[in-house]
């Protein structure tokens, strides 16, 4: 079983670059640019989307480089003309391609093969090194927190972030001779890898936990808690047997009536936003897809609060999206909530508590079985979305009372459990990523010594503890 090197070098001496401290003393400082051509696309050249083609001359774009390896799969393509315009960037293996515009500036990969000729866009540029660097050892300190905070500080402010070549060619290199370089790549590439397995293994568990405990959701509110109670087919081809003393309602049906589900105000009704906080809040997506009522900065004047409310949002409401990729989601609103108004892409509901446990029904729209039906019914194709009438509409399996309240206090507890056990995993998950980095950055600044460090002969050694 081996640990990775702690050692330092034996002397340093200062960086000479502010973002960096000090280096070995046997290493060179360089730019990017001295050591590497940096380029990219010229614009797109005119080139459309309607261009691309079936099959032809690979196309990458950010998404492809996003993952631990470059994914060649899922990829647009362009013609032979299009591809031999920008002969400066056609890839070849040993490339390190870096990310330079919008959110995901910084993001980097290795090009460690090649199953066709291959190009990139306008978004990403191409170092290749001009000998003096390995190509490993660049791509993992492209990687290193060092690098990505110098790219952070350097896009903060900016609207759209962005990178230039010439930006990039004048970051600040550390260059180990080019053995060590190769020798980090190496050791970093077995670490991380370790470290890689273990988050994975984690990440399935986290998936595996949220499979159980839908099912979990699924078989209490269709089911019951009772495994030897007499069934029934419940009508409904989607929902098939329910206990037999159970009953299946339309949602509307145990709503206190009225404009008990209502759809937020449209258009102009919203347009006289106050510009300053006050003591109306409009809510909206943001608010039932965390579950956080206090977020937003989204407010009204109490004048225009006045008369939007018939859309008044009250304590104990149940509010759902119902727009986009977030459709279905459903929250009771907690009691310390402020008066405001929903949106016109939020559903309020107001159920009678005599007839139905809301936290009964709001696990089933937004966790249970209803997100079938709901997801079953969205309307339109391009931007779906929920109205008034496809939730009063949603068919109820209903237990009585007493048992409503008898499966919510189960499935409190057992989804108590659940989250605890996925906050656990999620949380090594964490530490994993964070150890990652430590490494990285400490290998490539030169705080610990793997020169001495050799790959263990048996997967049994390299078990992490």
């Amino acid at each position: 079983m081996n640990s990775p090197p702690t050692a330092p070098y034996p002397q340093y001496r200062p960086s000479g670059t502010e973002w960096l401290d000090q280096l070995p003393e046997h290493w060179m400082n360089s730019t990017l640019g001295f050591e590497c051509s940096v380029k990219a696309r010229l614009g797109w050249k005119g080139l459309k989307a309607e261009e691309y083609v079936e099959s032809g001359y690979i196309f990458l774009a950010t998404p492809n480089i996003k993952g631990n390896s470059i994914d060649f799969d899922d990829v647009n393509y362009i013609t032979k003309e299009r591809y031999d315009e920008s002969p400066e960037i056609m890839l070849e293996v040993g490339d390190v391609l870096v990310t330079k515009d919008g959110s995901t500036t910084g993001t980097t990969n290795l090009v460690t093969h090649l199953p066709g000729p291959a190009t990139v866009n306008s978004s990403i540029a191409v170092l290749r090194s001009f000998g003096n660097l390995d190509s490993g050892y660049l791509f993992q300190f492209f990687t290193s927190d060092y690098v990505q905070n110098v790219i952070n500080r350097m896009r903060g402010g900016m609207g759209v972030p962005h990178l230039f070549q010439a930006d990039l060619r004048k970051f600040f290199v550390s260059v180990p001779p080019l053995e060590e370089q190769t020798q980090i790549a190496k050791f970093l590439d077995y670490e991380t890898a370790k470290i890689d397995g273990l988050i994975e293994k984690q990440q399935q568990l986290i998936a595996l936990l949220k499979e159980k405990r839908q099912a979990v959701i699924s078989h209490a509110v269709t089911k019951g808690l009772n495994p030897d109670a007499p069934m029934r087919d419940s009508g409904v081809e989607w929902l098939g047997e329910v206990p037999a003393h159970w009953e299946v309602k339309r949602l509307t049906y145990v709503t206190q009536g009225g404009h008990s589900v209502q759809m937020g105000p449209f258009g102009g009704m919203l347009k006289e936003h106050a510009t300053d906080p006050t003591r109306y809040k409009l809510y909206g997506q943001e608010n039932t897809i965390s579950g956080d009522f206090q977020r937003g900065e989204r407010w009204l004047e109490k004048s225009h609060f006045e008369r939007l409310r018939e859309y008044q949002l009250l304590p104990g409401d149940v509010v759902l999206t119902r727009k986009g990729a977030s459709i279905g989601n459903c929250r009771i609103v907690p009691a310390d909530a402020q008066r405001g108004v929903i949106d016109s892409d939020t559903i309020r509901v107001r159920f009678d508590e005599a007839r139905v446990n809301k936290q009964l029904v709001t696990l089933l729209m937004h966790d249970g079985y209803l997100q079938t039906e709901i997801l079953a019914k969205q309307k339109g194709a391009v931007l779906p979305g929920l109205n008034t009438g496809t939730i009063s509409n949603l068919l109820l399996a209903l237990p009585p009372m007493s048992e409503q309240v008898e499966i919510v206090c189960h499935l409190t507890a057992s989804l108590d459990r659940f989250r605890s056990l996925t906050e656990i995993s999620a949380g090594v998950v964490e530490l994993l990523q964070e150890r990652r980095a430590a490494l990285v950055s400490a290998a490539v600044t030169g705080k610990i010594d793997v020169r001495g460090w050799k790959a263990p002969e048996s997967d049994a050694e390299s078990e992490v503890a």
